[in-house]
């Protein structure tokens, strides 16, 4: 039983380490630090890694892994990491919750960034461009001001 506290503390501190991250990307996205968020990437891989990892571990520790069977399980074995377990179930939802707010924000930023560069095309497709001769090229009648 102690080898499944052990695993089940070890998960719960991932996780939380994990709510962490995925809090300081939210900070990140609302403040438009993209050097921050580059830095982030990798360690939200490392931990994604690591908790799939962990769970994959405990399934192997577990009678039966689903979250129901498993919240019974502890309670008939009294082994004290039934509250790991509920601290982990709230994680994971923190978690899930914090990674579904975050790609809503990645959304709104992609797409004020497409709509910047449709802007940015077409008020250069339309602006007043420079000639070979260094004056602008006017679209019109191709008269000179002053001419007749």
């Amino acid at each position: 039983m102690s080898a499944l506290r052990t695993r089940l503390e070890e998960e719960c501190n991932t996780l939380r380490n994990f709510v962490t991250l995925l809090e300081t990307e939210q900070r990140a996205l609302v403040g438009g630090d993209v050097e921050q968020l580059l830095g982030l990437s990798d360690e939200k891989s490392q931990l994604a890694s690591a908790l799939v990892n962990l769970a994959s571990k405990r399934r192997e520790v577990l009678p039966d892994p689903s979250s129901t069977l498993m919240e019974s399980w502890l309670k008939e074995r009294k082994s004290g990491a039934l509250p790991i377990w509920n601290e982990i179930q709230k994680l994971a939802q923190e978690a899930q919750r914090l990674n579904n707010t975050n790609g809503e924000l990645i959304q709104v930023r992609l797409r004020h960034n497409q709509q910047a560069l449709v802007a940015l095309r077409n008020a250069s497709n339309n602006a007043a461009l420079y000639g070979p001769d260094g004056q602008h090229n006017l679209s019109g009648s191709g008269r000179t001001l002053g001419s007749v």
